[in-house]
């Protein structure tokens, strides 16, 4: 069975500010290898086996699920203070899916596959591919 995880994205507004910030060198320096993004969290998923190499860890933007990206290891580990956290290893790549409404949560949830979002073709909407149409529209469940 196919698991995913739901998070929030804190401290980014949209879609387009989470691509952008992968982009700075801060964000370029928490990347263990090209093609990877990682981010720690306190607690290690027991379902592990049902997430990795096939769910992804779907990202809550602004009070809905926007986007998610494919989780390709979820590695435990330990700091400098003894306490342990759980790297998420993501494929770079950010894909937009239609806007879910979420209430704010603390940490990760479990969600099921039949429960995730569908991913949105902007290029649907038009050939530019207009991001700020296409979340409104997908928001409003018309795309």
């Amino acid at each position: 069975m196919v698991l995913h995880l739901v998070k929030l994205c804190v401290g980014i507004a949209s879609v387009e500010e989470l691509v952008n910030w992968r982009q700075t060198p801060e964000a370029q320096r928490l990347r263990p290898e090209e093609g990877i993004n990682r981010h720690r969290t306190r607690m290690f998923p027991r379902r592990a086996d049902e997430i990795v190499g096939q769910g992804s860890l779907y990202w809550v933007i602004g009070g809905a699920i926007r986007c998610r990206q494919a989780i390709v290891a979820l590695t435990p580990g330990t700091d400098t203070d003894g306490r342990g956290f759980c790297d998420i290893m993501m494929d770079e790549r950010i894909i937009r899916t239609r806007a879910q409404p979420r209430r704010p949560f603390q940490g990760w949830r479990y969600l099921e596959a039949k429960d995730a979002p569908p991913d949105t073709d902007l290029s649907v909407v038009s050939a530019e591919g207009d991001a700020e149409l296409a979340e409104e529209l997908t928001y409003l469940g018309l795309l």
